[in-house]
């Protein structure tokens, strides 16, 4: 399983982005803001492409565990060997507040302009869509791989890769404006 965090928005403490699942939009990601130079719990991933894991030790661990049972959980999703980063999760939370280098998912994002801390609500319902899936890969022994990567408006190569993910990211914008749009009761034409 493939999952890819394609970073859209580049804020003063925050970065907004977008998480794939073998190619597939699954939910909004929110990290803190990116650096030259790492500042403990306030630097986001390095780009590039890491194992997940799952950890099922821990204080988060025994958080999640707690609110979601043993059932649902069986660890956090760990990504693995970050230069410079221990402990990077994906779970849940809603600000750059609550996060120390790891990710955070939602089901909606805000604007960086709007905000400095950015902000992904429905972050528990992003998590107990997105959790499964990348659970049941791992317990089925598939090897669990996750690559950061900065949008590219304007692909430098004109590969049909780069077009086709241009193209999709075009179609969830304008999916988004449509849906927010409706949300706000403006009529769509």
């Amino acid at each position: 399983m493939k999952l890819q965090v394609v970073r859209t928005q580049f804020g003063k403490d925050a970065t907004n982005g977008m998480l794939f699942i073998d190619g597939m939009f699954e939910c909004f990601t929110l990290e803190d803001q990116i650096q030259a130079v790492k500042i403990h719990s306030e630097t986001a991933i390095p780009l590039g492409s890491y194992n997940v894991v799952l950890r099922a030790e821990g204080g988060f661990n025994k958080r999640y565990l707690s609110s979601y049972g043993s059932t649902f959980h069986k660890g956090m999703l760990w990504i693995q060997d970050v230069p410079g980063f221990e402990w990077i999760l994906i779970h849940k939370g809603n600000t750059d507040e609550h996060t120390a280098g790891c990710l955070l998912v939602g089901e909606t994002q805000q604007d960086l302009d709007k905000g400095k801390d950015g902000f992904v609500g429905g972050s528990g319902d992003a998590y107990k869509k997105m959790y499964p899936k990348v659970r049941n890969a791992l317990q089925n022994g598939d090897k669990v791989t996750i690559e950061y990567m900065d949008i590219q408006l304007e692909p430098k190569e004109k590969s049909q890769e780069s077009n086709d993910m241009y193209e999709k990211l075009q179609e969830i914008s304008g999916e988004i404006k449509v849906l927010n749009a409706k949300l706000d009761g403006k009529n769509i034409i």
